[in-house]
């Protein structure tokens, strides 16, 4: 089965609307997206969230109601399959009949590649080098980033990989790569992707990562942890209304009102949270899963590091002695958990060292749903990021 595939240019989406005599529905994935689509669709109707704010997105069991919500979908938004690739069989086949649009191929969208091994290296933000417009990558088919960076497209099965002779040359970890293509020439079929509770046995990867720039990921060639950018999230403001207006003419002066006042909330958040920010842009600092990197391409920041990959599976010993290292060599201010995963791992690296230690949250797990989420998660994390050590 097929589902239809919707052009992201904003003028084609318009002129392609058919009308509805009922507000669409509309089911998303994550919460932050959710509340984007909600701030569009505020005084018409209430998108559908598919994943629980609560859970990791990198991997899910629908419940019954979750798949009724993609199956009754008229519209689809979503990161797309970088980030859940369990999920594009769900779309698919339960919403084949859906306009689906992947807000990291759309048009306007800052699409940033991984970054590579557990350390980070202080960069310039903004640098052409890391980052560009990638939209129209609808089914983000990245071939040729693939075969330049040399890493393909492997599932996750991870077996007893105990590489730690090479671990000094470095963790690179281009996390969240679909590795169909070099599966057969690693030797590696890896299956399932996720963290602690996704049954891994002893994940050290470092001999594949040496030869491969990256851990053994299956997402794709571009970090899908892009809700992260208030740029980005402005850019698809217009975009969701353009969905929604072909969908429900009608509605259309009030969704496309609605994403022009969002634009202009997200543009304060935006000075607001550069202010909160400024003071501490050379803040040493390490997260828990590499998925900040546009949040600090926005705000000028260098996170030091990171303990687990981009899609939270569980680190080697090697990375978090490496991880380690670096907290207790550098001075390293701050190490911040995330509310999803396993606390265990932050006690690991912080002991023996005087890093300081909070709880960001990139998903909103404890906020809210609605058109106040977003804006809130990017404040809090702010905050949280500012007073951390």
């Amino acid at each position: 089965m097929s589902r239809m595939r919707v052009s992201l240019s904003v003028g084609a989406m318009l002129m392609g609307g058919t009308a509805m005599a009922d507000v669409p529905n509309v089911a998303v994935d994550i919460a932050p997206v959710h509340s984007l689509v909600a701030r569009v669709m505020e005084g018409v109707g209430e998108p559908e969230l598919v994943i629980p704010a609560g859970a990791s997105p990198h991997e899910y069991n629908l419940r019954p109601s979750e798949a009724r919500a993609l199956q009754e979908a008229d519209l689809v938004f979503w990161i797309g399959e970088g980030l859940t690739p369990w999920m594009e069989d769900a779309v698919e086949t339960l919403a084949e009949g859906a306009a689906v649009t992947e807000l990291l191929g759309a048009e306007g969208t800052v699409a940033l590649e991984f970054r590579e091994g557990a350390l980070f290296e202080a960069h310039v933000h903004g640098d052409e080098d890391d980052q560009g417009d990638h939209g129209d990558h609808e089914d983000h088919d990245h071939e040729e980033h693939a075969e330049e960076d040399g890493h393909g497209d492997h599932d996750h099965d991870h077996e007893e990989h105990d590489h730690e002779e090479h671990a000094e040359d470095g963790d690179h970890d281009h996390e969240e790569h679909e590795h169909e293509e070099h599966g057969e020439e690693d030797g590696h079929e890896h299956e399932e992707h996720g963290h602690d509770e996704h049954g891994h046995e002893d994940h050290d990867h470092e001999e594949h990562a040496d030869a491969h720039g990256h851990e053994g990921h299956d997402h794709g060639a571009f970090d899908p942890h892009a809700w992260l950018s208030p740029q980005n999230a402005s850019a698809w403001l217009p975009i969701i209304a353009a969905q929604l207006s072909a969908a429900d003419p009608e509605n259309a002066s009030t969704y496309f009102a609605n994403a022009v006042e969002g634009q202009a909330e997200l543009a304060a958040l935006i000075a607001d949270v550069s202010g909160i920010l400024e003071p501490v842009q050379d803040k040493q600092f390490i997260v828990f899963h590499d998925a900040y990197q546009y949040f600090e391409n926005d705000f000028g920041l260098s996170a030091a590091g990171a303990i687990s990959l981009g899609d939270a599976t569980d680190p080697s010993p090697a990375r978090l002695a490496e991880i380690q290292g670096r907290i207790r060599d550098e001075g390293i201010d701050c190490v911040l958990a995330e509310p999803q995963f396993n606390p265990g791992l932050i006690e690991t690296v912080l002991d023996g060292t005087e890093a300081g230690t909070a709880v960001i949250d990139p998903i909103g797990a404890e906020l809210a749903l609605g058109a106040t989420l977003y804006p809130q998660l990017i404040h809090n994390m702010a905050t949280t990021l500012a007073e951390c050590g």
